[in-house]
């Protein structure tokens, strides 16, 4: 890994959006992805795709998608006391919540805030039960509702994981929050500075949609707006590796996921054998993948009379969490199959994609 790979982690990472307010990565993308396409554009949701356009005639239309929010909360409800109750954005155990540091995000500035935790001294004698994230209160300091109100907070406010992103001690892994879905804007930004002088044959369009945390929502309006003729998502997927089961799915340092199926998706024969053929020829590690969870892919192929559509994954352990931790080797490895796949994907290949 390179510092400028690892500066370019950093940054995505450490930037703050969960669903519905990725305002701040969708900056931050628009910003780099500006000098590397032909053109920009934005869905109506506030995704936002580069396009490359292909010189050669009858060229696919391709979308690599990776999704720019992360898991967060918004606040419901603000007490006496001046604390926040929230509704969660996206999956979250609610064990791994509490005694946490967030970000406040309010139209008068972001503010640091804490989730709260009842410490075991004011437990003992008493019986422990199920907590849930509406048990969980947030706590920015503030003596009433109303000097919350003064500092401009309001329900329907966001808070965020606050997270320094660090190499760990061998310099293979990397802790930090929001892998999900950060790593895909990083493979997107650094494919198109990749192939940035490179004669494609498809018509690219690359970049990441809103939502996803929520229901796979923004694929939609992108899909609408783009017409692909083949979608792949870029996404990460929880790691099942640590209790050492090598036939477990998601294992760190053994390449990217080659995910064959999920509760909203079935991989076709002929998608998979593109991807097995292409990752093969490359020489690129990948993984066979099953998964609990769905990703973009599994709404964009049943959209526009079907679309040939897959995922490019990568695994983290702890994804959902404050701290998620993943391996640079199946990052590098995902980012060679992803350009490896636009170099390759024609106007045969599709064709081949589509005769099933």
């Amino acid at each position: 890994m390179n510092n400028q790979t690892f500066e370019l982690i950093k940054k995505v990472t450490e930037l703050q959006g969960t669903s519905g307010f990725e305002h701040s990565v969708r900056q931050f993308m628009r910003e780099e992805m500006g000098p590397l396409v032909d053109e920009i554009q934005q869905d109506g949701l506030g995704g936002i795709f580069g396009i490359r356009h292909s010189k050669q005639k009858q060229a696919p239309k391709l979308i690599i998608a990776a999704h720019m929010d992360e898991v967060g909360f918004m606040i419901a409800s603000i007490t006496k006391k001046g604390l926040f109750k929230v509704v969660p954005l996206g999956g979250w155990n609610p064990y791994v919540v509490s005694a946490q540091r967030f970000t406040l995000q309010t139209s008068k500035g972001d503010y640091p805030v804490v989730s709260s935790s009842v410490p075991p001294h004011l437990l003992k004698g008493k019986q422990a039960s199920a907590i849930t994230v509406e048990d969980i209160l947030f706590d920015a300091g503030f003596d009433s509702k109303d000097e919350a109100f003064e500092y401009g907070v309001r329900p329907g406010d966001t808070i965020v994981p606050q997270v320094e992103t660090i190499k760990m001690a061998n310099g293979k892994t990397i802790l930090g929050k929001a892998w999900d879905n950060r790593y895909g804007v990083a493979v997107v930004l650094e494919a198109l500075k990749s192939l940035q002088k490179e004669n494609l044959p498809n018509t690219l369009i690359a970049g990441a949609n809103v939502q996803e945390e929520v229901g796979l929502r923004g694929t939609k309006g992108a899909v609408s707006k783009f017409d692909p003729d083949v979608f792949l998502a870029v996404d990460c997927s929880p790691a099942n590796d640590i209790a050492g089961d090598d036939e477990a799915f998601g294992q760190l340092g053994k390449g990217f996921l080659l995910r064959i199926q999920d509760p909203g998706m079935i991989l076709s024969k002929e998608m998979r054998d593109f991807l097995l053929d292409t990752a093969e020829t490359n020489n690129i590690p990948y993984q066979y993948f099953i998964s609990k969870g769905g990703t973009d892919a599994g709404a964009a192929h049943q959209m526009n009379q079907g679309i040939p559509s897959a995922v490019i994954g990568v695994c983290a352990r702890y994804i959902h969490t404050h701290q998620t931790l993943f391996n640079i080797k199946d990052y590098e490895a995902a980012k060679e199959m992803v350009k490896q796949v636009i170099r390759t994907l024609d106007k045969s290949t599709l064709d081949t994609l589509k005769n099933n």
